[in-house]
């Protein structure tokens, strides 16, 4: 056929560009991420003259130079931006509490270990909002705010729009008679006494007009108050979830009329996320779009506006590894897997004596994550985590001084030019 009558046909069958129904396959495939082309990456402002620097004659920058080798890596766990060892006060369960224990001595008791650098919390919506037009912030919020103030450890967080672990539903009070929920099909399979096998997964309309105005208020509420607030060093995007939001992994589908309609929502929502969150990092889950609901849009808009991955898993997803492995430079990466205990039974001792946890780190290391999470899976606590510890301090110990990003002034010259001197 030439290439009149096959462009003729192609316009004729609903082929040429600009003709795609909406019931079209919308599917954004995801890809290899090494040497891909994402961009220059975001834009450095003010940035000082990187040089060249010569040294000698008469179009010397710096004469009279003089080499100093005085500085070598720290042999102490340091706190700095955009790095650590990630302390859990709640997770996909709630808020931590302890019987006999104050639910603030908890807290406390994980905030000050002294390997941690940061700390992480992860409330239900529900749980920050609970009217329209306000927000209502748990108790346990504000005492991890506090603490956290007082030890001085950064707060990274994720507002759950759906929660599998908890009895109910994940939108507030005011939306359950305006927004539909709608039953995944299949079935979770697993220990009928846990709520997320017991429970019917249903997750919302998310296109709904009235989820779409709420949603829009709960990130201009929560930006007005942690945009840039000094404690709040990350927030985790608020996705669609094969891991990390409402685990819907094992189900079929989504609650969406059609594949299109669900991408679109979602990048509108994300859309959203970058209009509200200017100044503190969005970290979107590299997790496999097993729904199909556009999650490696999401992930290439992402990266393209200077924000940062996160993963749920360190060891199960080849296509994770893939993303954290090769990501751009400008793109930090959050790591989260769960510990064990230092219980005997749960270590998971491997033939060559290296314990599960271990391994966990060396991984999360092999990808160069920037944060780890502390955190014993739905045993959270600190006498959890120091019962490893204190059996096997030095992976701990040892992530907790190479993770993330260590830029030191390794060579430093010194020089004099018009009488002044200069380094």
């Amino acid at each position: 056929m030439d290439r009149r009558s096959f462009l003729k046909s192609a316009t004729a069958t609903g082929l040429a560009v600009g003709l795609f129904k909406a019931s079209a396959n919308a599917s954004v495939p995801e890809h290899n991420w090494d040497k891909y082309d994402w961009g220059s990456g975001p834009a450095v402002p003010d940035r000082l003259y990187q040089g060249p620097f010569p040294q000698y004659g008469p179009c010397a920058v710096v004469p009279e130079s003089d080499v100093s080798m005085i500085t070598s890596p720290s042999r102490e766990i340091v706190s700095n931006y955009g790095m650590g060892l990630v302390a859990y006060l709640s997770d996909d369960t709630g808020p931590l509490n302890i019987p006999g224990e104050s639910q603030e001595k908890t807290l406390e008791d994980l905030v000050k270990l002294p390997f941690v650098q940061k700390v992480y919390l992860r409330p239900n919506w529900r749980e920050v909002q609970k009217q329209p037009g306000r927000l209502d912030f748990a108790e346990w919020w504000k005492v991890a705010f506090d603490l956290a103030r007082r030890y001085d450890k950064p707060i990274g967080f994720r507002v759950q729009l759906e929660n599998p672990d908890v009895p109910e539903p994940g939108m507030p009070d005011f939306l359950l008679n305006k927004v539909p929920y709608v039953k995944l099909k299949g079935e979770w399979k697993g220990n009928p006494a846990e709520m997320r096998y017991k429970k019917d997964n249903r997750v919302p309309r998310y296109d709904h007009p009235a989820y779409q105005a709420a949603f829009r208020e709960l990130n201009e509420l929560l930006a007005g108050e942690l945009n840039g607030h000094p404690q709040v060093e990350f927030m985790d995007t608020m996705m669609y979830g094969f891991w990390g939001e409402g685990h819907t992994w094992p189900y079929e589908g989504n609650p969406f009329p059609s594949q299109l309609v669900a991408e679109q929502t979602w990048a509108s929502m994300f859309e959203m996320q970058l209009e509200h969150w200017t100044k503190v990092p969005l970290a979107t889950n590299t997790q496999p779009d097993f729904s199909n609901v556009g999650n490696a849009d999401l992930l290439d808009r992402t990266m393209r506006t200077g924000n940062w991955l996160r993963t749920d898993t360190i060891f199960i997803e080849n296509t994770q590894i893939e993303a954290l492995s090769y990501r751009p430079p400008w793109a930090a990466a959050i790591c989260e897997v769960g510990f064990t205990t230092g219980d005997a039974k749960e270590l998971r001792t491997d033939e060559d004596g290296i314990t599960y946890n271990e391994q966990i780190i060396s991984h999360a290391a092999d990808v160069g994550v920037n944060y780890l999470s502390v955190w014993s899976w739905h045993n959270q606590s600190a006498r959890s985590i120091v019962s490893y510890y204190e059996k096997f301090p030095g992976p701990i110990d040892e992530m907790a001084r190479q993770i993330g990003y260590r830029i030191r002034p390794s060579f430093i010259w010194t020089f004099k030019r018009d009488g002044a001197n200069g380094l």
